[in-house]
């Protein structure tokens, strides 16, 4: 879908960009052709009832990146991924599971199945970056990534309308395609069932990655999580037409599946293809970011990160280790702290150092914009999607804002 165009020249260009533009005619139209369906809140979070929320998919504004940025940002997430790679053999061979408060039953499973190899799809880096310091590493969304339909296609779909003459940093459904393709002949079962929650998000990223997968040759099924079955009398799980199931996407975190079917999934692991692979757990969870620094302090990439306390740290920010959507962060700064709410925390926090996240002034307020990167598995990085909040913390809220170079 991506098609290679000419670069604009970025020699004079200033770092990282926020530019006010004029939406196109009827987008919503457009973008809902394409899938994105939940482009807008259907309610304002205000108590106000009157009062507009903001749309999630922004085309009033877009960053221009400058080609330098570009392959700072592609060689920054290469080279995280190889970190994680080594990070997770360092976990298993120090026996770091406990301290990530990963349940002491799934970790034979998850050593066996990162020995294995079994193929995993894709992840998203959540970077912190403003153009004039390195790009640094806030989380590794390595299971269940959402924001995808919108990296893909709908923010490709608004760069060859909106700006034909340029070019956005974006090989993702390609990738997407090579990645399925190369699995293929592993998987041992078809169709390749994708189990997702009931609602419009997930639905839609579950949509776009069986089309890929189909556009690769691969037939597939999707059905909730609640419509997968357990057969105890040959102990296979079954979809909705009683079918067993021996190849299986779960856009569902590891930690809810072991919750929901954990003696089941731990007792027959080996018999189902499994994507994500469970060892998806070692970098699904903060404490990824600690073990990071541990192993490669002042990395340029990295940002100090510590699980038992602050330690020094004076500005940081403390989370959940499986916290999402920027639930239970609390932001500690000289001038005091605040904390967004919801339910998460009691598997333990990791401490991270404040990032110099990009900020922008619309003259009105402060906006806030986070990176994040996309990795295919064995195909490289992939693109990136710019995410915009009011606040320090991206949330479900958050607006997502198309680029280009």
């Amino acid at each position: 879908m991506a098609q290679a165009v000419e670069r604009v020249p970025a020699s004079n260009l200033a770092p990282m960009q926020r530019e006010q533009i004029h939406p196109r005619e009827n987008w919503q139209q457009r973008v809902e052709r394409l899938g994105l369906v939940y482009h807008s809140p259907t309610s304002a979070p205000s108590s106000d009832p009157q009062a507009r929320p903001a749309p999630y998919w922004d085309e009033s504004v877009c960053y221009r990146f400058t080609s330098q940025e570009i392959d700072t940002l592609e060689a920054a997430t290469e080279q995280l991924q190889r970190l994680c790679i080594e990070a997770g053999q360092y976990i298993l061979d120090r026996n770091k599971m406990d301290a990530m408060g990963i349940p002491a039953a799934a970790q034979a499973v998850i050593r066996q199945a990162w020995h294995d190899e079994p193929p995993s799809i894709y992840g998203r880096f959540d970077l912190a970056f403003d153009g004039r310091t390195p790009p640094k590493l806030l989380e590794y969304n390595a299971n269940t990534p959402t924001a995808l339909l919108e990296s893909a296609v709908i923010q490709w779909d608004w760069r060859a309308e909106a700006k034909p003459a340029t070019d956005q940093f974006n090989s993702i459904h390609e990738k997407l395609i090579a990645k399925w393709a190369d699995l293929k002949g592993y998987l041992r079962g078809a169709p390749l069932h994708f189990i997702h929650l009931p609602d419009m998000e997930d639905l839609m990223t579950v949509t776009y990655l069986r089309d890929t997968a189909e556009q690769a040759g691969i037939k597939t099924s999707g059905m909730h999580v609640r419509d997968l079955g357990w057969n105890a009398a040959d102990r296979t799980f079954r979809d909705m037409n009683d079918k067993p199931v021996r190849s299986l996407f779960a856009l569902y975190p590891w930690e809810w599946l072991l919750q929901d079917f954990a003696q089941p999934i731990l007792s027959t692991y080996s018999r189902i293809d499994w994507i994500e692979p469970i060892w998806k757990m070692l970098w699904s969870n903060k404490a990824l970011l600690a073990i990071l620094w541990e192993m490669f302090p002042n990395h340029p990439n990295l940002l100090e990160a510590h699980l038992d306390s602050p330690h020094e740290m004076t500005e940081y920010a403390r989370k959940p280790l499986l916290s999402r959507e920027g639930a239970n962060i609390l932001i500690h700064t000289k001038d005091g702290e605040g904390e967004t709410p919801g339910t998460y925390g009691n598997q333990g926090c990791v401490y991270q150092a404040l990032a110099p996240v990009a900020e922008f002034h619309d003259g009105v307020r402060t906006k806030y914009a986070v990176i994040g990167s996309w990795y295919i598995t064995d195909q490289g990085a992939a693109g990136i999607c710019v995410r915009e909040s009011d606040a320090r913390v991206t949330n479900n809220l958050s607006r997502f804002v198309p680029h280009y170079f």
